[in-house]
């Protein structure tokens, strides 16, 4: 796929851009903004161009949840969910990335965002609330502006703590203050949300893609791409499980490390006093 309709998809190596492209419903999302995402990011795991994603959201949202005619239909009972046949038609999964299926708890409808070997930054111009709230929370890295407005929204609608987020939010703010933000709605602006945890950094609105366009600069220029895919996984996979554990794979992971034409490249690259070529992903036949 690459005709779509409610996103934009560019590549600027070494970033690609996803910008979620319904304005006019403050990028409300859809069925069909789902799987062009999804292909999108698809596309981007698989461009040797790419070392980091951006996604954000045209106009003044970055995504004000689900579409509500979708909400209106399933409320009315004109509409149902069947999860088995979703789960069915999702092809993100263990095939493509191959992590994200070994427990299943990376290969869900937003959390296969965090089986990507890439970074991914939420890049919040505008409202997040609803469902983009687990979405924005399963990227990366989110750098928001002062205009930027978290809002759960869930307990407004009858509704629980979907897709995940009742995992993901108290990991970011702890158990209290997820409590405080699942139960009362309550808006938390830019500011608010740095303090809390839920954004790494604050910047002005006619700075926002350059700073978060930088910052994978940075990371194209001076980082491996190995390294960051094999940190990522550690980070997400070991908030499964106890200190003990962990410390013995990462002992493996560096052993593994040493032998890596990376490794070596860093440390050359020091003692020559210059910056650092490391080869892209997806590595040659991988």
């Amino acid at each position: 796929m690459s005709d779509y309709t409610e996103i934009l998809y560019e590549v600027d190596d070494p970033v690609a851009t996803i910008t979620l492209n319904r304005p006019e419903s403050m990028n409300a999302w859809t069925t069909t903004m789902d799987v062009e995402i999804r292909d999108a990011l698809e596309q981007a795991a698989g461009d040797r161009r790419v070392v980091g994603i951006i996604i954000t959201g045209a106009g003044r949202a970055f995504c004000a949840g689900a579409d509500m005619n979708a909400l209106d239909a399933l409320s009315s009972g004109r509409q149902t969910i069947d999860l088995d046949e979703e789960e069915d038609g999702d092809d993100t999964d263990h095939r493509r990335y191959p992590w994200a299926g070994a427990d299943g708890d990376f290969d869900g409808r937003l959390t296969y965002l965090m089986a990507m070997d890439k970074p991914i930054i939420a890049a919040v111009n505008g409202a997040v609330a609803g469902m983009a709230y687990p979405f924005a929370l399963a990227c990366d890295l989110r750098v928001v502006t002062p205009d930027a407005l978290f809002v759960t929204a869930f307990a407004e609608r009858g509704l629980i703590a979907e897709w995940g987020l009742s995992w993901l939010l108290p990991r970011l703010v702890g158990p209290a203050v997820a409590l405080d933000l699942l139960i009362s709605s309550r808006r938390v602006k830019g500011e608010e949300a740095l303090r809390l945890g839920l954004a790494n950094h604050l910047v002005e609105p006619d700075r926002l893609l350059a700073y978060c366009r930088d910052y994978l600069e940075q990371l194209a220029t001076r980082c491996s791409p190995s390294s960051i895919a094999i940190m990522k996984r550690q980070v997400y996979q070991q908030l499964h499980r106890g200190l003990g554990q962990a410390e013995v794979e990462s002992q493996q992971l560096m052993i593994e490390s040493f032998g890596r034409p990376d490794f070596a490249e860093g440390v050359q690259s020091f003692l020559q006093k210059r910056a650092p070529e490391f080869a892209r992903l997806p590595l040659p036949g991988s």
